[in-house]
């Protein structure tokens, strides 16, 4: 009889987490439509006057590349597309792992997908988002809900290694040698999401 009831509540556990990720709501454009997989959109500050769309930025070496935002609103940025980590999903869900990846082609020949850097930025002590694509915990985010149409962008793939801990951060922006690079650990940075 103690069996069956702890083989119950097992289950009924595991039913509520299943149901629980089912349930994750859209992320939505500013049109109010759901972000899917693989189309372009632009990532820009909710907030006026905090900077441009989100683009690529250079580092000191040849061919380092950041994920960055342009210094003003009117520059053009560049365009990212979303993949989902449960490769059913065509659509990008709150607080479920993705990665993103900018529409651009570079002269280096690198992938120009997000990945968070094994190294602080040795100035600030900061965590800088670089491009590439080493296939690991590293290149997934997730979107989450800050206010009606407003989100944040965190490192936190839990669902790629749900055993891993992790030192989770949101992403917000670094000012560096008159560049803004996205970076954690400093102030979330609120954003929209525009279709290309």
């Amino acid at each position: 009889m103690k069996l069956t009831g702890t083989l119950s509540l097992i289950c009924l556990i595991m039913a509520m987490a299943a149901t629980a990720l089912g349930e994750n709501s859209p992320v939505l454009d500013t049109a109010g439509q759901p972000l899917q997989r693989g189309v372009d959109y632009y990532i820009k500050p909710a907030i006026t006057d905090n900077g441009g769309r989100f683009t690529l930025v250079d580092g000191k070496e040849w061919c380092e590349l950041y994920a960055g935002q342009e210094n003003d609103s009117s520059a053009e940025g560049f365009p990212v597309t979303f993949a989902p980590f449960a490769e059913e999903e065509d659509v990008v869900r709150e607080s479920r792992d993705l990665k993103i990846t900018f529409s651009a082609i570079t002269i280096c020949i690198r992938s120009t997908t997000w990945q968070l850097e094994s190294e602080k930025d040795p100035e600030s002590g900061r965590r800088l988002i670089g491009t590439g694509s080493s296939g690991e915990a590293g290149n997934y985010f997730r979107i989450t809900l800050q206010s009606e149409g407003i989100y944040s962008i965190q490192w936190c793939p839990t669902e790629f290694c749900p055993i891993c801990r992790f030192d989770c951060g949101s992403v917000g922006v670094l000012v560096k040698d008159g560049k803004r690079f996205l970076a954690l650990d400093g102030s979330v940075l609120p954003v929209v999401f525009e279709r290309a």
